[in-house]
């Protein structure tokens, strides 16, 4: 066979692997590319997945290559990764930022451990390989700046007069908290905060990022609704404790979400194990029909984490709380794509420069 036919003969068996969270065959979703086969039977090719924090990569992997081996003529595969996050196409629309998609992380009531969510997930979005931006829109009591380790200190501003973010384990971030005496309490009504939410995505300098996190304060007010009426949201996350009384304040989180036609990525349980019970948030999002993201077990070592500024999954990404939110990170980054690639707005898969 000679090598043009051969190279059609591994693109149609690659036709036939479909992408496990698509249901799409990856040929039609443009995700193969630079095909070639050397002279000793060696299929070279590269998938480029809709986010690197994909969580069937391997299954990807194995069906890909058990089809194009079974070509005529192909001996072995050698498989290159890359990615491409899909880009929510209304919010290059309406902000004419390069941001690809927004997070919003919420909770119906405090105490859940929703900023340890936040800033763990982005973490481990951010060591999978994605740019992300980690936002404190807890205006009135901003935690992020500790949580990630860095202190009470004023931003630099860019010529064109925008704050440029700080920088930590490879997060962009900004906070209220690196703006205001952190001993000095911030006693502000609704239009104000209102205002500044929107001054944190247009008076920032994010740059290109695939995930921007948002990190809300707990409740169903006026930071919440600012945030759904100013941007449009990729999604939510809902996370609760796996107690009844925080689930009922969860639900009151998720169907204001609901109502205000954000999409519900799915409900996230921390704190989950002997202390609070477990199987709370499963039983909520079974409840609501929305997809139950994953649980995050209490440790100890999550709490010091946030309290030295050092994120477990940074410190002890192997302990059952570091793998637990790095399964909720791929599972999260999961659940955007499946949303976007689904939504008639999205902007094809293309590189931002």
């Amino acid at each position: 066979m000679d090598n043009q036919k051969l190279h059609d003969a591994v693109m149609a068996a690659l036709g036939t692997v479909i992408e496990p969270e698509l249901h799409r065959d990856i040929v039609s979703l443009k995700m193969v590319r630079d095909v070639s086969i050397t002279p000793d039977g060696v299929a070279h090719f590269t998938v480029v997945l809709t986010t690197p924090a994909c969580p069937l990569k391997d299954v990807i992997y194995q069906r890909a290559k058990d089809a194009v081996t079974q070509v005529s003529g192909i001996q072995n595969v050698d498989i290159k990764w890359d990615s491409n996050v899909p880009t929510d196409g209304r919010i290059f629309g309406r902000l004419e930022m390069p941001i690809r998609s927004i997070i919003a992380i919420t909770s119906g009531k405090g105490g859940v451990g929703k900023s340890t969510v936040s800033v763990n997930l982005a973490v481990a979005l951010a060591q999978s390989g994605a740019s992300v931006g980690l936002m404190d829109a807890d205006i009135l009591g901003p935690n992020i700046p500790k949580m990630i380790g860095l202190g009470f200190d004023e931003p630099r501003i860019t010529p064109e007069k925008k704050l440029i973010p700080f920088e930590a384990f490879g997060l962009k971030v900004m906070s209220m908290g690196f703006l205001a005496d952190p001993n000095t309490p911030v006693i502000w009504r609704g239009p104000m905060l209102h205002g500044a939410i929107r001054q944190f995505f247009s008076d920032v300098a994010w740059g290109n990022l695939d995930y921007m996190i948002v990190d809300l304060p707990p409740g169903t007010g006026d930071a919440q609704l600012s945030l759904a009426q100013s941007v449009p949201l990729t999604g939510a996350v809902i996370v609760t404790q796996p107690q009844s009384v925080a689930v009922d304040d969860a639900r009151r989180g998720l169907l204001m979400f609901e109502k205000l036609n954000v999409p519900i990525l799915g409900v996230a349980e921390n704190m989950s194990g002997e202390l609070f019970g477990e199987g709370g948030g499963e039983a909520l999002a079974k409840d609501r029909g929305v997809p139950f993201l994953g649980s995050v077990p209490l440790m100890a070592n999550v709490r010091i984490g946030g309290d030295s500024g050092h994120p477990v999954v940074a410190d002890a990404p192997d302990s059952p709380a570091g793998l637990a939110f790095h399964a909720l990170a791929k599972a999260i980054a999961a659940r955007v794509s499946v949303s976007l690639l689904a939504q008639k707005q999205t902007i094809p898969l293309t590189v931002i420069k």
